[in-house]
């Protein structure tokens, strides 16, 4: 059955078919939602959250993009509205128990190796967090490497060329705050 057929049915009230449009979509829903807030039991529930407001603002659905996006920009305002509530995120963003591990080294770091990359790690994410949110939200989507140009602004309801624009100048703002740290260069 095609995704238009799903809707279709799922408006009509069929559950089922609503279950297998979460089914079509969850982890990219689940993915949006763990990039914007870096925590698996936030992005759960904001996930969980976005599917129940979409099966009930289902009929607000006009097609005008795909229903992806329409999905993934519920996701997104409810990820946003939560990183916005929730005073421990920042704390949780830079804690190391979340961090990925380092990639597999010919010799065994040293502690002083595992110091410095937790810290440059650290300043990483503290730079990208200190961005405007115009710039902070478009690099973050496009870091999670699961959405095209195009999806990113139907997710953040601008046009695609105003994503790479934001990519271009996020991306200025961070080398520049890496040279005032003295890490790179112009």
């Amino acid at each position: 059955m095609s995704e238009t057929e799903l809707i279709a049915r799922a408006r009509a009230g069929d559950a089922d078919a609503f279950g297998e449009l979460v089914e079509l979509h969850q982890a990219a829903v689940y993915r949006a939602a763990r990039a914007a807030l870096q925590s698996a039991d936030e992005a759960e529930d904001v996930a969980q959250e976005a599917f129940v407001a979409a099966f009930r603002k289902l009929g607000d659905f006009r097609g005008e993009a795909s229903f992806k996006t329409w999905l993934l920009a519920i996701t997104w305002n409810f990820a946003r509205s939560r990183r916005r509530t929730t005073r421990q995120w920042l704390q949780r963003f830079t804690s190391t128990e979340e961090q990925r591990a380092p990639a597999p080294r010919a010799r065994e770091p040293s502690h002083e190796d595992m110091l410095i990359e937790a810290d440059l790690r650290q300043q990483g994410r503290r730079l990208v967090m200190g961005l405007p949110p115009k710039f902070r939200d478009v690099m973050l989507l496009a870091a999670s490497g699961d959405h095209t140009l195009e999806e990113i602004g139907g997710i953040l309801g601008i046009p695609t060329g105003t994503v790479k624009w934001r990519m271009s100048e996020g991306r200025r703002h961070l080398k520049a705050r890496l040279v005032r740290l003295g890490i790179g260069h112009e």
